[in-house]
């Protein structure tokens, strides 16, 4: 059974610490989450998960063996920056990447012309890859992610440049290799898709994991502390609210808006505001936030509490 543990890993470059003492498990026919804002250690983890670079100390362990060139046959990863040859045709670039992976060479042509069949993209087997659009030269890269059939696929980013349909498709794609039994880790900053693909969750600021768990239980333990409120009329009631110290605006547009109760604000207050304020309210409804308030509540209090810390006298 597939398995993946990253055992307490730290990594320094020069005198700043990228990631300390960071350690999570990932497991088959799951898609576990990696969330951090930028310069949060993320990145640099993902680096040793995949033995292109490797920690201070600690350990990252795949089925129970150290990770190694060995591991990288097993891996699929897809980086956020792309990586392919624009001068080569897409047949000939995907049969190269196939054989890296082990594959003969008629074995990844058959496969690389499946998947571009799959990805509705057979005519492009021929053609450079500099021709291509950005979200073309996506799917062409998520193609040579997986064509070796790996047992764990990291995905950085791997909607970048799709539009909707190409990205449904994508995910559902993603969601056959799932069931399949991969282990699969998943970095992005669109907590919506985090949302809709993840299991786990694990959140990662100033190099040190701050909250990880199923994505479930990560949502419960926050309670119900968010309304989700459609209106017809103006949306000054809000600013109002918010500038009272009485609720946080997540998200708003018009005649729609996520607000997140804070200190103690009762639902019904927010309700009342809104009666005496606006047309008609056709939605009003308390829920669990959602991820991106979770990640912005946890980013911005451990940062307040490291401020804190270096406030206080030696």
């Amino acid at each position: 059974m597939p398995h993946l543990q990253v055992e307490t890993i730290s990594k320094r470059f020069g005198a700043v610490t990228a990631v300390d003492q960071v350690s999570f498990e990932a497991r088959e026919g799951r898609i576990l989450g990696l969330l951090g804002p930028n310069g949060a250690g993320k990145t640099t983890s993902i680096r040793m998960i995949a033995y292109i670079t490797v920690p201070d100390t600690g350990r990252v362990l795949l089925d129970g063996r150290e990770v190694g060139p060995w591991s990288q046959l097993r891996m699929g990863y897809l980086p956020e920056e792309r990586g392919l040859y624009k001068k080569m045709k897409v047949g000939e670039q995907l049969a190269y990447f196939g054989e890296l992976k082990g594959l003969s060479r008629s074995e990844a042509v058959n496969r690389s012309k499946r998947w571009l069949d799959r990805f509705e993209a057979a005519d492009w087997f021929g053609r450079k890859t500099g021709e291509l659009s950005k979200g073309m030269q996506q799917k062409v890269q998520f193609i040579a992610t997986i064509l070796h059939e790996p047992s764990m696929l990291i995905l950085d980013e791997p909607f970048g440049g799709l539009d909707p349909l190409n990205a449904d498709l994508l995910q559902d794609v993603i969601m056959e290799l799932k069931s399949e039994g991969r282990i699969i880790l998943f970095a992005s900053h669109r907590m919506e898709q985090v949302e809709q693909l993840c299991d786990d969750i694990c959140l990662i600021s100033d190099g040190r994991i701050v909250l990880d768990g199923s994505l479930r239980d990560v949502k419960r333990s926050f309670g119900r502390n968010t309304v989700m409120i459609d209106f017809d009329g103006s949306d000054a009631f809000l600013d109002r609210l918010e500038a009272e110290g009485r609720i946080r605006v997540g998200s708003r547009s018009l005649g729609t808006a996520e607000v997140q109760l804070l200190d103690g604000t009762p639902p019904r207050m927010v309700l009342e505001w809104a009666l005496a304020n606006v047309k008609d309210i056709t939605r009003f409804e308390l829920v669990e936030p959602p991820l991106r308030e979770i990640f912005v509540t946890v980013v911005q209090k451990q940062k307040a509490a490291k401020l804190e810390t270096s406030r206080k006298p030696s």
